[in-house]
């Protein structure tokens, strides 16, 4: 007999078609349900479920097994360009008739400033070469964070700032350099194609708590 109705591994989902859950605005939801497959970023797909053997020449099956990275609390409060930490073993001595031993691999770490255009504000983040050359890959740093989805990101931080960048593109915001008008209109051109509604772009990178919270502010509002 069961212990639960349904399996754990549905509960969150569950969670989703009832209560104030229920009520989150469908393209919140829609975002919270894509399951898109992150970049490979530790590992190489093969691309082919079968192929040949090099020794025998016998019709092989093969798997795309991605290797399980660990983020920790301190990858949110940088920008890691997908990496994090890969928990494995090594050999003691490097001999592997001897021991094996617990490693984890960690990936080096930068602190750089950055300049947004969008923001006119420098930022000092902590970083990894990985997320230098995708910004470089984009041609700038607003470029990368307006650009990257949430499961490439992998980081709190970066889809803050993809909100905060994504209100001030759909206000138009005139704080920004109000003695240049002309600069301030180039800027807003320049990323035009990443504008989406203002009701839209206050609720990307929430997380569910933070939506949770927002939905019942919101209907707090309405109703008094």
């Amino acid at each position: 007999m069961p212990l639960h109705r349904y399996a754990p591994r549905l509960w969150p989902a569950l969670r989703l078609r009832e209560g104030i859950c229920a009520r989150l605005p469908q393209h919140y939801l829609a975002a919270l349900r894509d399951d898109a497959p992150p970049t490979p970023v530790h590992w190489r797909p093969l691309g082919v479920r079968y192929r040949r053997n090099p020794r025998t020449g016998e019709r092989e099956r093969v798997q795309d097994v991605p290797v399980p990275v660990y983020l920790p609390p301190a990858a949110h409060e940088g920008l890691w360009g997908g990496e994090g930490w890969i928990r494995g073993f090594r050999y003691a001595r490097n001999d592997k008739l001897s021991t094996r031993l617990p490693k984890t691999w960690k990936p080096q770490l930068f602190e750089r400033q950055f300049y947004s255009e969008i923001l006119d504000a420098t930022l000092t983040i902590t970083v990894t070469m990985r997320t230098l050359d995708l910004i470089d890959e984009a041609y700038g740093f607003d470029f990368y964070i307006l650009k990257t989805p949430k499961a490439d990101m992998c980081s709190k931080l970066g889809m803050d700032l993809k909100r905060t960048m994504l209100l001030r593109l759909a206000r138009r915001d005139p704080k920004l350099h109000p003695d240049d008008p002309a600069r301030r209109e180039a800027i807003y051109n320049k990323y035009r194609e990443f504008v989406i509604p203002e009701e839209e772009a206050e609720w990307v990178g929430l997380s569910l708590e933070e939506a949770i919270e927002k939905q019942r502010l919101l209907e707090k509002k309405v109703s008094s």
